[in-house]
């Protein structure tokens, strides 16, 4: 109790923090491997309970291997009950589908539960659910306990909140709707908090139950509310029926639901268009289905963002040239007819120049003014692509401009954005270069070194 109520006021705080960017990391083809992910997971989970008998909760592949080796243990009753409330859930989506299909499933349930005799039969019922609400209580804490609770909380906050935004942020997209992250960090802290002095332990997004709620065309927070509603009614008045209810049922009831999460056409997208994406996207569905939710994803964002670190640390550049009839620049590679500058190389790198590419943009720079028709007497670097430098970029570019002008080749920096005159300003690469090498853009440092 004490550690969901401490890691609700962490959740709150980080909320008012703004800290939700954490979930930024979650790229689409993350988001859509880790549906696909679940989709399995729950389908695989819920497969010795339609065919009556238990597995061992692990990974996907163990899971269905130790499920094969069962199958002599089937109990038919049980596997009969599952697959007919199955067929049921599936037709009622086809035939009406503003039907509430799992509720209509759950009533069959156990009115053949009870018609039936289907617990003498063999087939696993529910079982006595404790009537009536918990009392709210506020715990008691030794002082020697709030550290290790206090970080213990802060662990489980952070687990938690990455946990439901998966789901959350995975929902979204598949229905195309936007979530504040912050705001869930905070409803979040205060769903624990509620759980905290209800006796209970911290929350989180629950991914079958979002399956659930997706299936049967939930949209808004009303359907929580009800939810809610219904919850405490069953809670104080129907816990009796609830012991009748077949466990098959339950598990038909995911199973239809998960085929929902299915995203194949957006994987094979993927596939088709960015095959390092379509990796992730896999990475993570494995990932999810063998070690788990958390790990995996985690896993997914590591490989991700060594990815972009990749592409940022070579990033796409150009040669420029004049476009025909104007006073524009182009890349001479995309644009044939553009001439290049006699006596100048113009040089584009489409990135911000930092300590990961720096090396990178050196040797490229180098590579051009080797590769020039004829050797040049001015480099202009045009920056306009450029959105940040760092320190070791701005000492690039003073050990750059040595470099050519020991070969009689003077650099000049056009179309500068302001937090890149501002890094070289501060770092002197700016006076070590040469304030008049600077230039508001490219045509203008052109103009001005054709008259030297």
């Amino acid at each position: 109790m004490a550690l969901a109520l401490i890691s609700g006021a962490l959740c709150i705080a980080a909320g008012f923090a703004r800290l939700g960017f954490l979930t930024n990391f979650l790229a689409r083809p993350i988001l859509t491997g880790y549906l696909n992910g679940i989709a399995l997971s729950i389908i695989a989970g819920q497969l010795g309970r339609l065919f009556g008998f238990s597995l061992a909760p692990a990974g996907i592949f163990r899971l269905i291997a130790e499920f094969i080796g069962k199958l002599a243990q089937t109990h038919l009753p049980t596997l009969l009950v599952g697959l007919l409330v199955f067929a049921l859930l599936r037709v009622l989506k086809r035939v009406s589908p503003k039907i509430p299909a799992p509720l209509v499933a759950v009533a069959l349930g156990i009115a053949a539960a009870r018609v039936f005799d289907l617990g003498g039969r063999g087939v696993a019922l529910l079982g006595r659910i404790p009537a009536g609400l918990p009392t709210p209580t506020i715990p008691t804490l030794r002082e020697s306990d709030l550290v290790p609770l206090a970080l213990g909380a802060a662990g489980l906050a952070l687990i938690s909140f990455n946990s439901a935004m998966v789901t959350a942020r995975s929902f979204a997209v598949k229905n195309r709707y936007e979530i504040d992250s912050n705001q869930e960090f905070i409803a979040l802290g205060f769903a624990d908090i509620g759980a905290g002095i209800l006796q209970g332990f911290a929350v989180s997004g629950a991914d079958s139950r979002t399956a659930v709620n997706d299936s049967v065309g939930g949209k808004s927070q009303v359907t929580s509310l009800v939810t809610a509603a219904v919850l405490v009614l069953v809670l104080l008045f129907f816990t009796v029926p609830l012991a009748w209810l077949p466990i098959a049922v339950l598990s038909a009831i995911l199973v239809h639901s998960a085929l929902g999460l299915f995203d194949l056409k957006s994987l094979t997208r993927l596939r088709q268009v960015a095959p390092q994406e379509f990796r992730v996207a896999i990475i993570t569905l494995l990932g999810v289905v063998t070690v788990g939710v958390l790990p995996g994803v985690v896993f997914a964002v590591g490989v991700a963002i060594v990815q972009v670190l990749a592409k940022a640390s070579h990033p796409h550049d150009a040669l420029l040239g004049r476009a025909p009839g104007g006073n524009v620049f182009v890349n001479v590679a995309t644009h044939p007819e553009a001439q290049t500058v006699p006596g100048l190389v113009i040089y584009r790198f489409d990135a911000a120049l930092l300590f990961f590419n720096a090396d990178h943009f050196k040797t490229r720079v180098r590579t051009v003014v080797a590769e020039a028709a004829m050797k040049p007497q001015f480099v202009v670097l045009d920056a306009e692509t450029m959105a940040l430098v760092d320190t070791t970029g701005a000492a690039s570019l003073v050990e750059l401009s040595e470099e050519l002008a020991g070969r009689n080749i003077i650099i000049s920096i056009a179309a500068a954005k302001a937090p890149v005159r501002f890094i070289l300003d501060r770092t002197g690469a700016t006076e070590q270069i040469g304030s008049e090498r600077h230039y508001p853009s490219v045509a203008a440092a052109v103009e001005s070194l054709l008259r030297m």
